[in-house]
């Protein structure tokens, strides 16, 4: 068993930044990726950006240049820096992570509002 809680979310203007993080708990030994995903209202979970065992990381074209997914090994903690924030980025995020033999953990989320 895994338990994911994020936190970071808020409300930010336009331009800014936040650093979302994601805290694990329980038999996290055999997780093979990571992950920041998020849903918008009205539309589907999309991936934002994943990091693999050996820290190989994958970005959405969409946040590609603005978001670094990073991580904590001795904290067991996954972080999402996010710059240049702009509108589009608003949603709920979501960490998601990945064992070796397929089970997916998912925390609940963490709003992220975007002013204009």
């Amino acid at each position: 068993q895994v338990q994911l809680v994020e936190s970071g979310g808020g409300l930010v203007q336009a331009g800014g930044s936040l650093r979302l993080s994601c805290a694990a708990s329980g038999s996290i030994f055999s997780i093979n990726v990571m992950g920041w995903y998020r849903q918008a209202p009205g539309k589907q979970r999309e991936v934002v950006a994943t990091m693999a065992r050996f820290g190989n990381t994958n970005y959405a074209d969409s946040v590609k240049g603005r978001f670094t997914i990073s991580r904590d090994n001795t904290k067991n903690t996954l972080y999402l820096q996010m710059n240049s924030l702009n509108a589009e980025d608003t949603a709920n995020y979501l960490c998601g992570w990945k064992s070796y033999g397929g089970v997916e953990y998912w925390g609940k989320g963490t709003l992220v509002t975007v002013s204009s």
